[in-house]
């Protein structure tokens, strides 16, 4: 058993963190490839290493002091070293950091820094073996991983030092130069890891057990999903539910490796498994898996007698196009098709979108709804049940929430409605409350 675990920043915030983190890592001796984030808020008043980090680069651009930013960043490493009294010199690095900073300094050499100094103190701490993202994790010069020269970097690693802890968040270019990924981008070196070395599993460690069936600001304690489909999560996160980044999933997902959420201050906690598939006779009785939603979305319906649907249909998507406007769902009807776009994307150049409908399509009437919130019920067991759809529908009417549109994927995975944004809260709650509370 081989298991990869990252740790965020939250759960590496302090040194009471660090203490858990390794309470963690020495129950289970699978355990061997550690994923370091930067340190984290500590509390609402603290600042995330990252931040600062990126203040710094600021700083020195616009050629002011960033001294006392500085010495933040080093006090904040320098206290978790020593009330753990690990024994590892990170005093020298500093310097030698600060020392070579200037306004020509790399934003992506500054920023990395933070994954850098906390998981060289979290090595040492674990007795595991420091290897740098810049040794193992490479880019090409299009900037895309280089997955052969990665993998084969990280599974020599591992086979050379048995235990093995890699900062996140960055890599290295053909060039020399750093490169760091996006926001979050420690859970994608997780994920590549993960995939690198074949592992059994991969550990997603934060500060929260895993993913919850609704969002907890709308919905009371929502119960946490248990199981979860690579499909599912998918949909979930594309309704804006708060979940991992795509690219921290696509590595994993491709090797066929299950993804644990799990929660460094509740190790007791089993979290979320995502999965590619889940067993027939998998024992839970709830067929709607999660629940999310976004505001603020425009319909467009076009209605034409007798139109030649695929035609038009083909013409206003390629408007839309033209628009930059995304359409992220399309219902059809004999004489008729709506398509839903973000209204922030459409912007004031929905007129433009309608006068080009008009043009191109001729239509018998163009109809605008806005302030329309899509709210999406996911749940792979959904198409083996019948009446889901009219036990969704009822929910909502029963309690005065007037849908505005329909729709739902080839897949069934999802049913999808759309509501007044002043519906949208309301319409999560009863949807909850319906299939899941």
């Amino acid at each position: 058993m081989l298991k990869v675990a990252k740790f965020g920043g939250s759960s590496v915030a302090g040194a009471e963190q660090f203490r858990k983190v390794k309470a963690i890592v020495e129950a289970d001796e699978s355990r061997r490839v550690i994923v370091i984030s930067a340190a984290g808020k500590r509390d609402g008043n603290d600042h995330k290493l990252t931040d600062l980090l990126y203040l710094v680069h600021a700083h020195l651009t616009y050629g002011v002091s960033c001294e006392e930013i500085l010495r933040t960043v080093e006090t904040r490493l320098l206290e978790i070293r020593d009330e753990l009294e690990i024994p590892v010199d990170i005093s020298g690095e500093l310097q030698e950091f600060k020392r070579k900073l200037n306004k020509d300094t790399s934003v992506d050499e500054i920023v990395s820094r933070g994954e850098y100094f906390t998981s060289k103190l979290m090595a040492s701490y674990l007795d595991y073996a420091f290897v740098d993202a810049a040794d193992c994790i490479f880019f090409g010069l299009d900037g895309t991983l280089d997955r052969e020269t990665t993998d084969a970097a990280i599974a020599e690693a591992v086979e050379k030092y048995g235990r093995i802890v890699i900062p996140g968040f960055y890599g290295q270019l053909p060039t020399g130069r750093l490169r760091v990924m996006s926001r979050g981008g420690s859970d994608i070196t997780g994920a590549i890891a993960a995939a690198a070395v074949k592992a059994d599993v991969y550990e997603n460690w934060t500060d929260v057990s895993g993913i919850l069936m609704a969002d907890p600001r709308i919905v009371p304690n929502p119960a946490p999903i248990e199981k979860i489909t690579f499909a599912e999560l998918r949909e979930l996160a594309f309704m804006g539910a708060s979940v991992l980044h795509e690219e921290s999933v696509q590595p994993v997902k491709e090797k066929g490796i299950p993804l644990n959420i799990r929660n460094t201050n509740r190790p007791q906690d089993p979290g979320t498994m995502i999965v590619e598939s889940v067993g027939e006779l998998e024992q839970s009785e709830r067929f709607i898996t999660g629940i999310a939603g976004r505001k603020n979305f425009t319909i467009v319906t076009v209605y034409k007698h007798a139109m030649k649907l695929s035609h038009s249909l083909r013409q206003a998507l390629e408007i839309f196009d033209r628009y930059n406007a995304p359409v992220e769902h399309i219902t059809l009807g004999l004489d008729s098709f709506a398509l839903v776009s973000s209204s922030a994307a459409l912007g004031d150049a929905v007129y433009d979108v309608i006068a080009e409908i008009k043009k191109n399509c001729r239509p018998d009437e163009v109809e605008i709804r806005e302030n329309i919130a899509m709210v999406s019920a996911v749940g792979r067991k959904m198409s083996s049940q019948p009446g889901v759809s009219g036990r969704l529908f009822k929910a909502l009417g029963d309690k005065g929430i007037n849908i505005r549109t329909i729709a739902q994927g080839s897949d069934e995975l999802a049913i999808t409605v759309g509501v007044e944004n002043e519906q949208y809260e309301n319409a999560i709650r009863v949807l909850y409350d319906s299939f899941a509370g």
